[in-house]
C-alpha cells in the first residue's frame, strides 16, 4: 500500500500548480483504507445501472450504423452531407437516469469552406475563414467568396449575408439558423440551444460546414501532445486529417456574436472518447452524476458534460496509464476533482484541444463560481462523502446497501437483473424506428412528385449495392437493400396481378429474400400477396408462421406515429421477464403493414380506401410535414392485420368455426389496454374490424366501429368513406 502511495503522490505532484492529493484530504498521508472497496463496489453499481463494458460498446455500434443510415438516407434523397452523432448517447458513456440527449450534427458539402486563397474551387459556393487579433479564440468569421472569380463578395444579394463595420460581406451564424428554424417550422416545435435548432424533443440538432484543411490550432495541440503516453501516437495521426466543423455559435462576449462561427473539433474529440479505457469510461459517467445530481443543486445547470470531459482528457494525458485500475476509481474522482478546483480558483477553465478559451464564459458568473468552488473544496475534505447521496439512478442507495458505510436508511436497491439487454432492446427499437422514419422519407413520392416511382425505387436499390461495398456502410446498406427489394418485389407483384400475369412462382421465389426484416410484415404482405392471387392454403400456412413468431413479448414498431411511453425502458423489461431466450432468438419487433399505390393489387380491397382517406381537398390542407409522407399509403400494426387476413382466408376456405374465431381474437386484441403500447394507426385497426362486421352483415357493429375510427381522426380517415358505402348499402 505504501509503494502505491508514493506512486499517486508523484503523480499528482506532476500536474502543474496542484497541491499533493493526501494533505487535502486530510488523511495524514494515507489514503482511506475504503477507497478501494468503494471504488470495487462503484465500478459494480456502474455495471448494474447500464455502464458495463457490453452496454457501452452496443451504444456505441448502434449509434455509428446509425450514421451510416443517415449517412445512406442523405445521399439516396439527394444533396450531399454527412451527418454525425457526437455525445454521451455515440460515446456510450451515459446511463438511463443520466437521460442525456442525442447529439446530432450534419455537416454541407455544397460550400467549400476556405481557409487561403488557393483553396478556391470554380462553381462553388465559397466562405473564407476569418480571424485577427481582436476575433475571440475559437470564433471565426465567412466572408462571402463570389462563385466565379476569386475575389469578395460586395453585393448583399442573400438574407443570411451581412456586411461589416470594415466592408466585408459576411456569412451570420444567427441568419442561417433562422433560415433552418423556417424551414422545419411545420415539422415540430423548435427548440434553439447553443448552435442547435432541433424540432425534435430531447435532440440536439446542429447544421454546420466542414473544415477539410490544416488549422493552426489543431496543430499546435498535436504538437504539444507528442510524446506523451496519451493520446497516442496513432490518434494524433488520425487527427491531422480528421476535417473540424464551423458551427453557428458566436463568443457571449464578443459584439461579433450574431457574425461568429465556433470551430469545433467534434471528431478528434470523438476519437479522444473512444480510446478511453473501461476505468476512465467510468469515471467520467461518475463526474457526470456528480454534475447533474450534486453540482446542480449549486449552481444549476451551468456546468456541462463537455466540462467533466475536459477534465478528463487533461486528467488522462498527465496520469501514468498504471494508475487507470479499478480499485483506484475514487483516487482519481478525487484528482478530476482537484483539478476542477484548480480552475474555478483561477476562473479559467481551459479548453483541452484549442488554446485561449475559456470555457466558463458565457456559462457560469463569477458569483457561481465561488459558491461551486467551496462545495468541491467541502467535496474533496470530505473524501466525497455525497457520492452516497447521489439520487441518479439510485446510485446513493445502491452504494449504502452494499455494507461498505450506512448513511440513514439504505432505501430501496433496485433489481437490475438483464440491465443490459433491456438497454440492448431499447437501442434496437430506436434504431429501428428511425430508420423507418428515413426509409419512408427515402421512398416518399413528395420528395421526388416527377419520377416515377417503380424507376426509382429501382434506381435507390442499386445505389445500395453500391453502398454495401463499403465495409463502413455494409451492414446499414443491407438493411436498405431487404427494404427497398421487398418493395420492389411487391410493386411487381401488384403489377402482374393487375396484368392478370400468373409468373406466380417467380415472384414468391423473390419473397424469400426480403422475410426477415422483422418478425411480421414481410411475411403479412407475402400472405396478402398469396390471398390475392387465390392460393388460401399458402396464405394460411404463412399466416400460420406469423402468428407462431409474433409471441406476447414481440413490440410494434412504427416511422410515422409515437404512442406515450412506447420508448419507456419498462416496456423492454416487460419483454424480457419470462420470456427471455425466446426474445433473443429473434428480433423481436414487428413494423407497420405498409401498402403504396404502386402495390394495391396485392393488397386485401378494404386497404385500397386508406390510400386517399381524405373526402375533400381541404383535409388534404389540414396534414402536417409528416402526414404528406404517408398519407397515399394504407399502414396498419401488424397484429390487427394479421387477424385481418386471417378472417379473409379462412371465409375463402369456407371455414367458418376458425374465421369466427379470428374475429373474435381481432376485436379482443383491438379493445386490450395492455396493446394500446402497440397499436399504431389505431383508427386502421377499427376500420378492418368495422368491414368484418359489414362482411358478416352486422352493418350496424360495422358503423359503431367505423364511428369509433373518426372519433379518433376524424379527417384524412377512410373510415368517413365506409360509413358512407354502408348507409348506401343500408338503404338500397
Amino acid at each position: 500500500m505504501e509503494d502505491e502511495h508514493d506512486t499517486n503522490k508523484r503523480t499528482v505532484s506532476c500536474l502543474p500548480g496542484m497541491p499533493a492529493l493526501p494533505r487535502e484530504t486530510g488523511t495524514r498521508n494515507k489514503i482511506p483504507e475504503h477507497f478501494p472497496a468503494l471504488s470495487i463496489r462503484i465500478s459494480e453499481v456502474l455495471d448494474d445501472i447500464g455502464a458495463g463494458k457490453c452496454t457501452v460498446k452496443e451504444r456505441r455500434g448502434t449509434y455509428l450504423l446509425r450514421e451510416s443510415m443517415y449517412m445512406i438516407a442523405g445521399q439516396l434523397r439527394g444533396p450531399k452531407t454527412e451527418r454525425f452523432h457526437f455525445g454521451s448517447q455515440s460515446e456510450g458513456t451515459t446511463t438511463p437516469g443520466l437521460n442525456s440527449d442525442i447529439d446530432f450534427l450534419q455537416s454541407y458539402y455544397h460550400t467549400n469552406i476556405m481557409t487561403d486563397w488557393r483553396d478556391w474551387k470554380a462553381g462553388m459556393a465559397h466562405l473564407l475563414m476569418l480571424h485577427d487579433d481582436h476575433t475571440p479564440p475559437q470564433q471565426y468569421f465567412l466572408q462571402v467568396i463570389r462563385r466565379d472569380t476569386p475575389e469578395p463578395e460586395t453585393r448583399l444579394c442573400d438574407e443570411k449575408y451581412v456586411r461589416k463595420d470594415s466592408g466585408q460581406v459576411l456569412f451570420s451564424s444567427e441568419q442561417w439558423k433562422k433560415e433552418i428554424e423556417q424551414i422545419h417550422k411545420d415539422q415540430g416545435e423548435i427548440t434553439k440551444h447553443g448552435p442547435s435548432v432541433s424540432n425534435i424533443p430531447n435532440w440536439d440538432i446542429v447544421n454546420a460546414f466542414h473544415v477539410c484543411h490544416p488549422l493552426p490550432e489543431i496543430q499546435h495541440w498535436i504538437d504539444r501532445c507528442r510524446g506523451r503516453d496519451w493520446p497516442p501516437a496513432q490518434l494524433l495521426e488520425a487527427a491531422q486529417v480528421a476535417p473540424c466543423f464551423l458551427v453557428p455559435a458566436g463568443h457571449p462576449d464578443s459584439d461579433y456574436t450574431r457574425e461568429e462561427w465556433r470551430l469545433s473539433p467534434n471528431l478528434i474529440e470523438r476519437m479522444l472518447m473512444l480510446s478511453f479505457s473501461m476505468t476512465q469510461i467510468k469515471c467520467y459517467i461518475v463526474l457526470k452524476l456528480i454534475k447533474q445530481s450534486l453540482f446542480s443543486k449549486m449552481v444549476g445547470d451551468f456546468t456541462t458534460s463537455f466540462h467533466c470531459k475536459t477534465v478528463m482528457f487533461y486528467i488522462i494525458e498527465r496520469t501514468h496509464p498504471s494508475l487507470w485500475k479499478e480499485h483506484n476509481l475514487i483516487f482519481l474522482l478525487l484528482l478530476c476533482l482537484q483539478v476542477l478546483r484548480k480552475w474555478l480558483r483561477l476562473g479559467k477553465f481551459p479548453h483541452y484541444i484549442i488554446g485561449g478559451v475559456n470555457l466558463f464564459d458565457g456559462k457560469m458568473s463569477f458569483a457561481q463560481q465561488r459558491r461551486l468552488l467551496q462545495y468541491v473544496d467541502y467535496l474533496i475534505k470530505n473524501d466525497m462523502h455525497d457520492l452516497f447521496y447521489i439520487d441518479i439512478d439510485k446510485l446513493g442507495y445502491r452504494l449504502q446497501g452494499c455494507g461498505i458505510r450506512h448513511i440513514g436508511q439504505a432505501g430501496e436497491v433496485l433489481g437490475c437483473v438483464g440491465i443490459h439487454n433491456i438497454i440492448s432492446l431499447s437501442l434496437t427499437f430506436e434504431r429501428l424506428r428511425m430508420f423507418l422514419i428515413h426509409l419512408r422519407r427515402t421512398t416518399s413520392k413528395v420528395e421526388h412528385p416527377n419520377t416515377i416511382f417503380e424507376q426509382d425505387i429501382n434506381c435507390k436499390l442499386r445505389k445500395c449495392f453500391e453502398y454495401y461495398t463499403n465495409a463502413k456502410l455494409k451492414s446499414a446498406a443491407l438493411e436498405f437493400i431487404n427494404h427497398l427489394f421487398a418493395l420492389y418485389n411487391s410493386m411487381q407483384s401488384s403489377k402482374y396481378l393487375r396484368q392478370q400475369n400468373r409468373a406466380f412462382s417467380e415472384i414468391i421465389r423473390r419473397f424469400k429474400y426480403s422475410l426477415k426484416t422483422d418478425v411480421a410484415s414481410s411475411r403479412l404482405k407475402l400472405a396478402s400477396v398469396l390471398y390475392c392471387f387465390g392460393h388460401l392454403h399458402a396464405a394460411v400456412r404463412v399466416l400460420d408462421d406469423v402468428e407462431r413468431r409474433y409471441h406476447s413479448k414481440v413490440k410494434a414498431v412504427c416511422g410515422c406515429r409515437n404512442i406515450e411511453g412506447h420508448s419507456d425502458l419498462q416496456v423492454f423489461a416487460n419483454m424480457i421477464s419470462d420470456y427471455f431466450d425466446n426474445v433473443l432468438c429473434e428480433r423481436p419487433f414487428a413494423f407497420c403493414a405498409k401498402f403504396v399505390r404502386e402495390e394495391a393489387y396485392c393488397a386485401p380491397y378494404i386497404l385500397w380506401f386508406e390510400m386517399k382517406r381524405n373526402m375533400t381537398e381541404e383535409e388534404v390542407s389540414q396534414r402536417h410535414f409528416f402526414e404528406k409522407q404517408s398519407m397515399d399509403y394504407a399502414e396498419v400494426a401488424a397484429r390487427p392485420f394479421l387477424h385481418y387476413l386471417q378472417y379473409l382466408t379462412y371465409g375463402g376456405l369456407g371455414e367458418r368455426d376458425k374465421q369466427l374465431h379470428v374475429l373474435g381474437i381481432l376485436e379482443s386484441y383491438v379493445f386490450d389496454p395492455r396493446n394500446k403500447i402497440n397499436m399504431y394507426h389505431s383508427e386502421t385497426a377499427l376500420n378492418l374490424l368495422g368491414h368484418c362486421y359489414e362482411m358478416e352483415g352486422d352493418y350496424e357493429g360495422a358503423l359503431h366501429y367505423y364511428a369509433l375510427s373518426s372519433s379518433g381522426y376524424r379527417t384524412n380517415n377512410a373510415a368517413n368513406w365506409h360509413v358512407q358505402r354502408v348507409l348506401r348499402l343500408i338503404s338500397t
